[in-house]
């Protein structure tokens, strides 16, 4: 079962199951994200795993758990903040996890299989991409799982610990082919990092494209990484790539030393014009509101947004984004005044004077979403007490989900489970 995996066709539950299928056992898949919970969609099952890839998900699995009337299981980055609700499965490799968890054999070792994409909704049920005044489906595939890095805010590094596992060129290729056949027109590589291993990721990305040279993609890599390979985006553009996410969170230079993002304000700068000239786009994405911002600080992502001309780039939600501070996450002991771990929303809580501006802005954002991206952008500066910009509704390559890994579950999302 997956609750949300980022509008995509989740990948968290179509590999495992292919797995779970490859050693014999009967697997259906249910997407939360996209139908709502009927606990007798899962009567016929002896056991139910439910895949908790990041915040958003955990706090709707957190949710289902309860109400499951068999054996329940998480799996995934999140499984740990899972276990006072069910079994907490957590190990890098999910699929030999859910293994041993269904065979009850602790020893049972795992061959990796072809994800099963066949038992869940078809892919016009999520993200598209929009371009050119098309909405086409994506495909939703990972050349690597973990991150070499240790970005102190992040899940992921509280797992891999600087661990990466790549998937074989050919295997990745084949999955893509799957999602084409099914009508995909666009690849999302979901990385945490793609040039976590650049000539892996050049590898992938060629016999992608050889195979299906019509396929344009999107990627995300971090902002030292945009700049150290500077030389590798000319063939990127020439593979397909028509835009990357990149966390730049901050242009406040010490809150970025804080996170170690391995950056600075000056190098998010030119990392837009690196990508830029060679005909890629760049979506970043921010991290507002932390115990040691400043209005100025929040001001400031809006100023940069708006003098780059990036303001139909980012997805508003962005704006609202507050710091999760998550159990082991490697910011415990750095921030300062954290209360207790608070298990229903999953991270320690913390305070700040900005707390009712960050409260009005997502709920701004949030009332917001069918509207244009740039009126929603004024609405938010105009809640910072910064004029408007009046930007065009420019016809920039997004996907069509706007929500984000670390943002709060919406309204929606809740109802549905």
């Amino acid at each position: 079962m997956s609750t949300y995996e980022l509008g995509h066709q989740p990948l968290g539950v179509a590999g495992p199951a292919g797995t779970l299928q490859s050693r014999g056992h009967e697997v259906r898949a249910l997407d939360l994200g996209v139908d709502p919970w009927d606990p007798e969609l899962a009567a016929w099952a002896e056991r139910v795993a439910i895949s908790v890839p990041m915040h958003t998900a955990a706090r709707l699995a957190r949710a289902v758990a309860p109400r499951v009337d068999r054996p329940v299981a998480c799996f995934g980055l999140y499984a740990a903040m899972c276990a006072d609700v069910a079994t907490a499965l957590v190990d890098r490799l999910p699929e030999r996890a859910l293994v041993r968890w269904v065979e009850d054999d602790p020893r049972a070792e795992v061959a990796p299989a072809r994800p099963a994409r066949d038992g869940l909704p078809p892919l016009e049920r999520y993200a598209r991409l929009v371009h050119r005044g098309e909405e086409v489906p994506v495909a939703y595939v990972e050349a690597s799982t973990g991150c070499a890095h240790r970005c102190r805010h992040c899940p992921v590094p509280v797992v891999y610990d600087g661990r990466t596992r790549i998937i074989a060129p050919d295997a990745v290729v084949a999955d893509v082919a799957v999602q084409v056949e099914a009508g995909a027109r666009h690849v999302t590589f979901g990385d945490p990092d793609f040039f976590n291993g650049v000539h892996h990721a050049l590898r992938v990305a060629r016999a992608v494209h050889s195979a299906f040279p019509e396929l344009t993609f999107d990627c995300t890599v971090k902002v030292e990484h945009v700049l150290r390979h500077e030389e590798r985006w000319a063939e990127m553009a020439d593979l397909g790539c028509l835009f990357v996410v990149s966390a730049f969170e901050s242009v406040n230079d010490a809150i970025l030393g804080r996170l170690d993002k391995g950056h600075t304000a000056r190098d998010a700068r030119r990392a837009v014009g690196v990508l830029s000239d060679s005909g890629i786009a760049v979506r970043p994405t921010w991290l507002p509101f932390t115990p040691w911002s400043t209005l100025a600080d929040v001001r400031g992502i809006t100023d940069f947004v708006a003098e780059h001309g990036l303001v139909g780039y980012v997805e508003p939600v962005q704006y609202s984004i507050r710091l999760l501070v998550p159990e082991g996450s490697l910011l415990l002991g750095r921030v300062d005044g954290l209360g207790p771990f608070d298990p229903e929303r999953l991270a320690y809580p913390w305070s700040s004077p900005l707390d009712d501006l960050q409260s009005r802005v997502a709920a701004r954002v949030e009332t917001m979403m069918d509207r244009p991206i740039p009126e929603t952008f004024d609405a938010v500066r105009d809640e910072l007490g910064q004029d408007p910009v009046h930007a065009p509704d420019a016809a920039v390559p997004r996907l069509s989900e706007p929500w984000f890994c670390c943002a709060e579950p919406t309204d929606a999302q809740l109802r549905r489970v």
